[in-house]
């Protein structure tokens, strides 16, 4: 039994720092590095791929919408068009950064509200899978299972990694519980570490209604700007262990 364990990194920009992304790549896998459109800058950018190589971590470009003012949290209204060309822009500048630092891209995961309304709204899934693929149909696609994310990657042959959040509360339908919402992250560390290991594990989490939602996880999320987070991706990591599960990057043999 194995599994992913990834993280939202690179998100500090200009003057302004978020998470701890140093200590978060002592206990991840997979880095999905913010490309300057809802977080980061160039020269974050750069840093943030150089230390993910340092410490073995698998580098992810992650792809949202151009709101640095709402973290790319703000659902937005665009075309099939206008999605895929945002999306490949971004992939493309994570990717040449980490090939100037002699690394190579893994996987995209979009972020945000890119990612949830893509995990439900089919065309919006297209144009980001199309982005994906027209740039390297070798890149692993992160997305909730079951989602349209999972499905139209799958349907341009690429390989999709089934994500979990062990710190966001699911709804009854597998949908993550909106953020305007406030019971939609969980806070307690015994909890989330707790619920880890049940989505490995057990292929299963409790949703909001109280009711057992079964999930099938490859790759599981930390959210860097989350405080704490990196004693909170360690903790999961040490308990994942504990019970017998590899932790490795998607893409290692």
């Amino acid at each position: 039994m194995r599994v992913d364990l990834n993280a939202d990194v690179g998100e500090s920009f200009g003057a302004f720092t978020i998470g701890n992304d140093a200590a978060l790549m002592a206990s991840i896998t997979s880095a999905n590095i913010a490309a300057g459109f809802h977080a980061g800058d160039p020269s974050v950018l750069r840093a943030t791929v150089r230390l993910a190589r340092a410490n073995g971590v698998a580098i992810g470009a992650h792809p949202g919408f151009p709101d640095l003012a709402g973290f790319g949290r703000r659902e937005m209204r665009i075309t099939a068009q206008e999605a895929e060309d945002l999306v490949l822009y971004q992939i493309a500048a994570v990717a040449g950064m980490a090939a100037a630092e002699g690394a190579a891209l893994q996987h995209v995961k979009a972020h945000g509200a890119l990612f949830n309304m893509a995990a439900r709204d089919p065309g919006l899934a297209a144009a980001v899978a199309r982005a994906v693929a027209s740039y390297d149909r070798s890149l692993i696609v992160f997305a909730p299972p079951g989602s349209a994310m999972a499905d139209a990657a799958a349907g341009l042959g690429l390989r999709v990694a089934r994500e979990g959040f062990a710190d966001r509360a699911y709804e009854a339908d597998g949908q993550l519980v909106s953020r305007q919402k406030p019971d939609a992250v969980v806070h307690d560390t015994p909890a989330v570490v707790g619920r880890a290991v049940g989505l490995v594990t057990d292929r299963a989490v409790t949703a909001l209604d109280g009711s057992r939602l079964r999930l099938e996880c490859d790759t599981i999320c930390v959210h860097g700007d989350t405080p704490g987070s990196d004693r909170l991706a360690a903790a999961i990591r040490a308990a994942l262990e504990a019970s017998g599960v590899a932790v490795k990057s998607v893409g290692a043999p």
